[in-house]
C-alpha cells in the first residue's frame, strides 16, 4: 500500500456495538464510536463513518438490504473500500445478499461483527474491525467477503457454526479466501476477479435496488403435515426446501407436492439440512423422482442462506421487469450462475 486508502464504515447495530442493559445487550454505539476503539488503523487508512439502522441483526429483514447497498452504491466514488459492521445471527445472509446486489465491484466490500461489544475488555471486536479495515485497505481485496476472527470468507459461503466462540463461522464447500495474522493478509486462493483493460477506476458496478420478501424456507422434519403445503404455496413465489440427506423428499408427501407444483406458479428449490458436500438429487428415488417430474432447482453446494439470498434477489429484478410475472427458466439461469464464488459450475 503506497498511500492511505480510504474506508466507510458502514454501522447496522449488532453485539459489536452493544452497551449492557437491564434487559440484555442492546446495539447503542454508532460506527464513529466503533471506529475510536481501533485508533492504530489510521496509520493505514483514512477513515469515514456512518450509521444506517441501529438494529439487532435478528430484526434485519430483505429491505435493509436495500439500504445498506444504497450506502455502498452512494459513496462508491469516494472511497477505496467499505466495511460493513453487523450482527452475526444473520451476517451470513447478508453478506450472501450483498453479494447479489452488489455484483463486480472492484473495491472491497467488507462485513464483519463480533460475539462482544467492542468495549468489552476480552472482546474480538477490536480485532475483527481492524483486520476488516486492512483487508479493505488491500489492493488486491476485491467484490464482497467477511473478515472475522482472522479468516476471509467469501460472501456467499460463510455459515455461523458457533454461538459464542470467537470462531463462530466457517466458510462451507469453498476453502477460506485467506487468512489475516500478525498484521499480514496470507492469501490462499488468488482473487479471480479480473478488472478488465478498458474499465476506468471510475467504473459501478451492477447495483440492485429492489428484493423480494415472497421466499420461503421449508426445513422438512419426520412426519412434516402435509396440510401445510398449501399454506406455503399460496402465499409465497419461492419455497426453497431443505431436505434430508443429498435431497430426499418423503414419499407421503409427492402426491401433494405434484398437485401444487401443478396449480401454482411457483418456484421449488430443492436443498439440504446437511452443512458439507452439498445436495444430489439423483442418487435415491425418494429424489430422484421427483426431480425428473418437475425439473427442480437444486442448490448442489449452495449455503442455505445464499439460495435465499439469490432467490430474494432474482424474484426481485423479475417482478420489477414484468410486473411480478415470474418466468422459470429465466430463474433457473440466474440461479445456477456463479456469483462470487457461490456455486460450483453444474
Amino acid at each position: 500500500m503506497n498511500s492511505k486508502k480510504r474506508i466507510l464504515v458502514i454501522g447496522t447495530g449488532g453485539t459489536i456495538a452493544s452497551k449492557q442493559s437491564e434487559s440484555g445487550l442492546i446495539p447503542l454505539m454508532s460506527a464513529e464510536e466503533l471506529v475510536s476503539h481501533v485508533p492504530d488503523v489510521l496509520e493505514y487508512a483514512e477513515i469515514d463513518a456512518i450509521q444506517v439502522c441501529n438494529l439487532d441483526s435478528t430484526d434485519i429483514t430483505p429491505s435493509d438490504w436495500i439500504i445498506f447497498t444504497k450506502a455502498i452504491k452512494d459513496n462508491y466514488d469516494k472511497y477505496d473500500g467499505f466495511v460493513i459492521c453487523h450482527g452475526t445471527d444473520t451476517l451470513a445472509y447478508t453478506a450472501a445478499a450483498i453479494s447479489y446486489l452488489v455484483q463486480e465491484s472492484s473495491k472491497p466490500i467488507v462485513i464483519t461483527g463480533a460475539q462482544k461489544p467492542i468495549d468489552s475488555e476480552d472482546t474480538d471486536a477490536r480485532r475483527n474491525l481492524r483486520d476488516s479495515i486492512l483487508y479493505a485497505s488491500n489492493d488486491d481485496s476485491h467484490q464482497v467477503s467477511i473478515v472475522f476472527d482472522g479468516k476471509v470468507i467469501a460472501g456467499t459461503r460463510a455459515k455461523k457454526e458457533k454461538s459464542k466462540s470467537y470462531d463462530a463461522f466457517s466458510s462451507i464447500n469453498y476453502p477460506y479466501l485467506a487468512i489475516i495474522r500478525d498484521g499480514r493478509i496470507i492469501r490462499y486462493i488468488k482473487d479471480d476477479f479480473i478488472l478488465a483493460a478498458s474499465m476506468k477506476e471510475t467504473h459501478l458496478p451492477g447495483f440492485a435496488d429492489v428484493v423480494s420478501d415472497k421466499v420461503f424456507t421449508l426445513k422438512m422434519t419426520p412426519g412434516f403435515d402435509k396440510s401445510l403445503l398449501s399454506v406455503i404455496f399460496d402465499k409465497y413465489d419461492c419455497i426453497i426446501v431443505e431436505s434430508f440427506g443429498l435431497g430426499g423428499i418423503p414419499s407421503y408427501l409427492m402426491d401433494e407436492f405434484r398437485r401444487l407444483m401443478e396449480s401454482h406458479n411457483t418456484i421449488v428449490i430443492i436443498s439440504t439440512q446437511v452443512v458439507n458436500e452439498g445436495s444430489d438429487m439423483t442418487v435415491y428415488g425418494v429424489g430422484h423422482d421427483v426431480k425428473a417430474d418437475f425439473d427442480l432447482i437444486e442448490t448442489y453446494d449452495m449455503t442455505p442462506e445464499s439460495a435465499f439470498a439469490k432467490a430474494c434477489w432474482i424474484l426481485g429484478k423479475q417482478s420489477f421487469a414484468a410486473s411480478h410475472f415470474i418466468n422459470h427458466n429465466d430463474f433457473k439461469v440466474d440461479f445456477y450462475r456463479p456469483i462470487n464464488h457461490d456455486l460450483t459450475t453444474v
